[in-house]
């Protein structure tokens, strides 16, 4: 028990005595993390509402490559995005690659198929009467994709919540195309990684404490917004 106890008490010395170091940390990843779930859930969720509303030709097909997309490996991901940003790579022009917009480049790509996916389920599962009644109105596109999502809210809401846990969890692919450099592209769970990597386990402890006190109080704010919506539909 001596190890745990020293572990747990360097922990609380490194939560005590680095708040500017960790300040950094947590700001970029709430901005990383947090921008890449905004683009992602703009992407996926009028995307993932469309699919679970139409049906055509090889949507099958479709509802399957998303779900390929849902499980894809993030250091696949991170290669791909890390071969477009590389310096004669498609993108390379960019300069993006090794900063924080690679790093929400890659986790926007790894959280659109999230979005999508489970906004899908949420509007095919649509009670029967009220897919007759939103079929029986002559509504244009757009206006029947408002009303689609406003009958799924709180589906919608959980596929933002999915995206949301899926990148700020995430840790392969950011280090691929963030470098994991300190002051500019580290980020909680790489900072973990880097801490681990060199046998500093109350730091790391530490950190991972606070990624799942961010983590909690997202989905908290979120459970109780999906809450609010059910009382008041």
């Amino acid at each position: 028990m001596s190890f745990l106890t020293d572990v747990l008490a360097d922990a609380w010395d490194y939560l005590s005595g680095s708040p500017n170091e960790l300040g950094e940390v947590v700001a970029l990843t709430l901005a990383v993390s947090l921008t890449a779930t905004i683009f992602a859930s703009v992407v996926g969720v009028p995307t993932g509402a469309w699919l679970g509303w139409t049906a055509f030709r090889g949507r099958g097909l479709v509802m399957a490559g998303v779900n390929v997309g849902m499980g894809i490996p993030p250091v696949l991901a991170g290669l791909f995005v890390l071969l477009l940003l590389w310096g004669d790579g498609p993108l390379g022009g960019l300069g993006l690659l090794f900063t924080p917009g690679a790093m929400v480049a890659v986790q926007t790509l790894l959280a659109i198929p999230i979005a999508i996916g489970v906004t899908a389920a949420a509007v095919s599962g649509l009670s029967p009467a009220a897919d007759e009644q939103l079929r029986a109105l002559d509504l244009g596109n757009a206006q029947r994709l408002r009303v689609v999502l406003s009958e799924s809210r709180a589906g919608v809401i959980a596929a933002i919540a999915a995206a949301f846990g899926r990148v700020v969890s995430e840790v392969g692919a950011v280090i691929i195309v963030g470098g994991n450099i300190a002051g500019e592209t580290r980020v909680l769970t790489t900072a973990i990684v880097q801490e681990s990597r060199q046998a500093r386990f109350g730091a790391a402890v530490a950190l991972g404490l606070v990624l799942l006190g961010i983590s909690l109080v997202v989905n908290l704010g979120l459970t109780w917004l999906q809450g609010w919506e059910r009382r008041h539909a």
